[in-house]
């Protein structure tokens, strides 16, 4: 035991040598570009991606007033990144020429997701993974792009620019009644899928397990990247997680509405349900809007609750797995300095950003002055996010991810847990909004 604390023990070095930590420097880096372009008016910092297209409107409109911004986007993150690349002793010649082989197949997939009708239901995320699917499993991923294919090193990255995005003022505004939807629903829905797929199924891979709890239970794809972050998941665990995720999530978007207002139920329990339940942060926000507008504001107030969670969900896993899955039963027990060696550092990130524009800048500039940075920054994590599925794709073969299916146990998982948590957020939410109980809040919309 001796020899793994000192293998643990913190290392200076790590903070420019290690990717976790260049993932909340690189972020850090965007939230405060993004903080000074936005308070000084001095520069403008923001993304730039393909708009919407179809329905009467030529693909090619699509770019129309976007080059400028996709080139600055492309340039802006080339060289954030491959500071960290160099930092951390690779090649920043060889990085870039592959990064740029990967940017455009993102605008691509961001191009798709542009199109008028299918942006109702398929995001970015989707198009990005099927686009890397497709290279991969055809004509392979060339090996000159092959540096820049860094899964994790864009999702660290986006996740921490993403904690920004994650205020606790939301879980004020709607009091109790969001904490007992989205945190009294959230960690049971989790306990019961790990029950059932590590002891009902008997899973091999838990990793798998986890990231598909954490994503059915808080948010699809962004809480599936944390959680597969903190399990050391492989990459093919999270494809399936988020293959799954997304596919449910159109389904549930579409259907959900659908079934609320045939039933009569309320727009604030059906919102709540959609809230709790569907995967997407976009896709809740459609469908709640389906049923009005005070649906429309519960779902998107109960899912931005659920996705304080995230950094916390991530943290428990980290130390679950670090302690009790992945510990040798025969050896000795696990100490601070090894689950803070396996800890996930970003994720740090993560939780900081969160706290940062919590209890600092929304203090400090207010709700509209913090919406206003974000407005700078949310465009950076999306490409980053973009990125980061379409090199999950170049990465994955299917002959290989065959194995991973077991079964069809990870289709029933996410079957049987989702149903589960369908059931028990609608009983929570019924309880508390219905207006039996408790008195029903008021919503301004």
């Amino acid at each position: 035991m001796s020899e793994v604390v000192t293998a643990s023990k913190f290392k200076w070095s790590d903070l420019i040598k290690k990717e976790d930590w260049w993932a909340i420097w690189l972020g850090f880096i965007v939230l405060l570009l993004s903080t000074i372009s936005y308070l000084t008016g001095a520069f403008p910092f923001k993304s730039s991606k393909p708009g919407s297209w179809g329905a009467g409107t030529p693909i090619i409109e699509s770019f129309s007033g976007k080059i400028p911004g996709i080139i600055f986007t492309f340039i802006v993150l080339a060289i954030l990144f491959a500071i960290g690349v160099k930092f951390m002793g690779e090649n920043v010649g060889k990085f870039l020429i592959g990064f740029a082989g990967v940017f455009v197949l993102a605008t691509i997939a961001y191009l798709l997701s542009a199109q008028s009708t299918m942006s109702q239901y398929l995001e970015y995320a989707f198009w990005a993974l099927a686009i890397g699917l497709l290279v991969s499993n055809t004509v392979k991923t060339p090996e000159w792009m092959k540096p820049a294919v860094k899964t994790e090193y864009y999702i660290k990255t986006g996740l921490v620019i993403f904690g920004a995005e994650v205020l606790f003022s939301n879980v004020v505004q709607f009091g109790l009644y969001g904490l007992g939807i989205a945190w009294g629903v959230t960690p049971v829905v989790i306990i019961f899928m790990w029950q059932y797929g590590t002891k009902i199924l008997k899973m091999t891979s838990k990793p798998m397990v986890i990231v598909i709890a954490t994503a059915t239970s808080v948010c699809g794809v962004s809480a599936a990247i944390a959680a597969a972050a903190a399990s050391k998941a492989s990459k093919d665990d999270l494809t399936f997680a988020v293959g799954l995720s997304l596919m449910f999530t159109v389904l549930m978007m579409v259907f959900m509405p659908l079934l609320i207002k045939a039933v009569g139920m309320s727009e604030m329990v059906g919102g709540a349900w959609i809230g709790g339940t569907v995967d997407s942060t976009g896709a809740v926000v459609l469908a709640g809007e389906a049923l009005g507008p005070v649906g429309g504001q519960v779902a998107a107030l109960v899912k931005m609750i659920q996705n304080v969670l995230i950094g916390i969900i991530a943290f428990a896993i980290a130390v679950f797995f670090a302690t009790k899955v992945d510990r040798d039963e025969s050896g000795p027990a696990v100490g601070a300095s090894e689950i803070w060696h396996r800890f996930p550092k970003f994720i740090l990130g993560f939780i900081a950003a969160s706290i940062i524009f919590s209890f600092i800048y929304e203090p400090a500039i207010g709700k509209e002055g913090v919406n206003g940075v974000l407005s700078n920054s949310k465009g950076f994590k999306g490409w980053c996010f973009c990125l980061a599925f379409t090199c999950i794709g170049l990465e994955s073969n299917f002959k290989e991810m065959a194995q991973y299916i077991q079964g069809g146990k990870p289709l029933w998982l996410y079957i049987v847990g989702q149903s589960f948590n369908l059931v028990l957020t609608l009983l929570v939410a019924w309880l508390l909004l219905s207006g039996i109980i408790f008195p029903v809040p008021n919503i301004a919309v």
